[in-house]
């Protein structure tokens, strides 16, 4: 089990703050009900347009958050990213005027390191993993005495991600269960801190990059190999210390789902809503879909989709 006296706990008082720290600076994302197409007929759904937030991704909630509790900090920031967390971070130092470094893998796709030069952020390549640009990136801090952020595992950083949580509190009624993919496990702990034990979050994996799955089978985070579609996005080789101590706190489930649900799930969203997200962003209904997480009677589960930082051409 996680050793809880050497992670720092978040609670909903934790996302409550970084609400009122974020202010107007985010979009409170809407959300759409509606059915998709099940295993054995029409599923009932709620979607959590996510996507829509500022640079495609939720993670701006989380850098933004950390830029914030640390405004009086006017060194330069650094974050390793497989994409969308370095787009979040050189949006949020933009929007803070500080300059901003993302470490990306040779995996890194093109689409996102354009919306990060677009931003105005340095980006340097090295390795071909995550963990290989994260070891570089812990380095380059040290030598530059930058503010390093985290794409995960950062207490502000997972608090601004639970917003998601707090906003689906008030837009929708009766305590549904909420799916969200799981990489490093940001997102999902995040929305698991904001809604508590009141609530329910089922995290939702590839099979290739099954992060969660694998630390709440061995009781520990461990390392697992990434092999998948949406590896861009959740491409974490291990589930962060403190998405882990939230998830076995609030009780968190984990469904997998193959890179063939994903691909069809992405696809379906276009075809039928003409919603375009990266393969992380299917990942929930992905589950729906497949058959990995069959909803409850009556029960009207709340898909987040996460991230629409992709090349539309690959549909």
């Amino acid at each position: 089990m996680t050793d809880a006296r050497k992670v720092v706990r978040l609670y909903r008082s934790d996302v409550r703050a970084a609400r009122l720290r974020l202010g107007r600076r985010i979009r409170v994302t809407p959300v759409f009900h509606t059915e998709v197409t099940g295993p054995h007929g029409p599923v009932k759904v709620t979607f959590k347009l996510e996507y829509l937030q500022y640079g495609g991704t939720f993670k701006v909630r989380g850098s933004l958050n950390a830029l914030l509790e640390n405004k009086g900090d006017a060194r330069g920031v650094i974050i390793a990213s497989g994409g969308n967390a370095g787009i979040a971070a050189a949006l949020a130092c933009a929007l803070q005027q500080r300059p901003c470094t993302v470490v990306v893998p040779e995996s890194a796709p093109h689409t996102k390191v354009a919306a990060m030069w677009a931003y105005g952020a340095e980006v340097l390549w090295h390795g071909t993993t995550y963990a290989d640009a994260k070891g570089y990136a812990d380095g380059l801090a040290a030598e530059r005495d930058a503010l390093q952020l985290h794409a995960y595992d950062l207490p502000a950083v997972v608090a601004g991600a639970g917003v998601v949580g707090l906003e689906i509190e008030r837009q929708v009624h009766g305590r549904p269960p909420v799916l969200a993919a799981v990489g490093g496990g940001g997102l999902a702990s995040g929305i698991a801190a904001a809604l508590g034990m009141r609530g329910r979050v089922v995290g939702v994996e590839p099979k290739g990059a099954p992060t969660l799955h694998a630390a709440l089978a061995a009781d520990r985070a461990v390392d697992v190999h990434v092999n998948s579609i949406a590896a861009d996005a959740l491409g974490a080789t291990r589930i962060g210390a403190i998405p882990l101590e939230l998830a076995q706190r609030y009780r968190m489930a984990s469904v997998l789902v193959t890179d063939d649900a994903i691909a069809m799930a992405r696809e379906y969203l276009w075809r039928e809503f003409r919603i375009v997200v990266e393969p992380a962003g299917a990942v929930a209904l992905a589950a729906i879909q497949s058959g990995a997480y069959v909803p409850e009677p009556g029960e009207r589960p709340v898909l987040v989709l996460c991230g629409a930082n992709t090349d539309p051409a690959t549909l």
